[in-house]
């Protein structure tokens, strides 16, 4: 099929997304992109399966230590680039 029989059958779907939309179904668009119970429910599952790594031991003493090292390794990036 040559370029001009698929850049109009493209032009025709777009014309068609933009003028003739489906009906939207508003509440499954909101859950989808909302913050869903799901997200919070898989959490805990998590935690009951590795109670090892819940509480904020865990979290504060490896997130101090890493945050500091995406910095540097960002700058060292940008020092590299200029160089």
């Amino acid at each position: 099929m040559g370029r001009g029989r698929q850049k109009a059958k493209h032009t025709k779907v777009a014309r068609d997304l933009k003028y003739f939309s489906p009906d939207t179904n508003y509440g499954a668009l909101a859950k989808e992109l909302g913050n869903a119970p799901v997200a919070n429910t898989r959490l805990a599952e998590d935690l009951e399966k590795w109670p090892e790594f819940a509480g904020e031991e865990y979290e504060d003493k490896y997130a101090d230590i890493y945050a500091d090292d995406d910095d540097e390794s960002e700058d060292d990036e940008d020092e590299s680039k200029s160089a």
